[in-house]
């Protein structure tokens, strides 16, 4: 519905890999503390749940638990968690195993993720290679194929429920370059599009406003891994 979308970007809660920055915790889980903060979303934003017109998001474990936890009101007014729209490439942007999410196969034996609409992922969408590598011209590619997907959406109010990494490049701007904002846990942010590109190829957003955030911030691996490469460009 563009250019009068507006999108309801969600940060996923704290996850397990976030606790102790141990990265090769396989698909990383939320913990008991982020599935609280999750849930706190529904007191936190209850406008929101009620205006929601689609629920998406990306299919790893962590966000598939905020989704259904923090979004939980307007998942059920919409008609329940089939209709949650599963976006791979909404995925986390490196390929450590904490950012690597699970097959089809592996979630449909899971009750917990079982009720998700698993169709869209496709046997290589956890591959990390090709369009899914977390090499730069991917990761731009993906940002703005994501961001032509809900531009081309017919829905006004679009939640998505992502990472801190990808949704810093899904919300980059040429007036201002790539985001560098530390999205919190389970933040919640509204961007609309930006009107000189809603009709281009890149069609970037604005901001609109913070809304809530129901945890506090730790960093992603991305961030991680560029202050131990400065700590050792200090050191040496």
């Amino acid at each position: 519905m563009a250019p009068n979308s507006r999108l309801i970007l969600t940060r996923h809660a704290q996850a397990e890999h976030n606790v102790d920055l141990d990265y090769s915790i396989p698909d990383a889980p939320l913990t008991p503390l982020g599935k609280k903060q999750a849930a706190s979303l529904a007191r936190l934003i209850p406008e929101l749940q009620r205006e929601a017109d689609v629920v998406i998001s990306s299919p790893l474990r962590r966000t598939l638990q905020t989704t259904y936890l923090g979004w939980a009101p307007a998942i059920e007014r919409l008609g329940g968690l089939k209709n949650v729209v599963l976006l791979p490439q909404a995925q986390e942007c490196n390929d450590l195993p904490c950012d690597t999410g699970s097959s089809r196969e592996v979630l449909e034996k899971d009750p917990e993720f079982a009720v998700f609409d698993l169709a869209p992922l496709t046997p290589d969408w956890n591959s990390k290679k090709g369009f899914w590598a977390p090499s730069e011209e991917a990761l731009y590619n993906r940002a703005r194929w994501v961001r032509r997907f809900l531009r081309d959406r017919p829905e006004k109010n679009i939640v998505l429920v992502s990472h801190g990494d990808i949704l810093r490049r899904i919300t980059s701007h040429p007036a201002t370059g790539p985001s560098t904002y530390p999205w919190k846990n389970a933040e919640v942010r509204i961007f609309e599009f930006d009107p000189l590109y809603v009709d281009t190829e890149e069609c970037f957003l604005h901001q609109r406003e913070n809304v809530a955030a129901a945890g506090g911030y730790e960093p992603t691996s991305t961030e991680v891994e560029i202050e131990l490469a400065e700590r050792m460009v200090n050191g040496a």
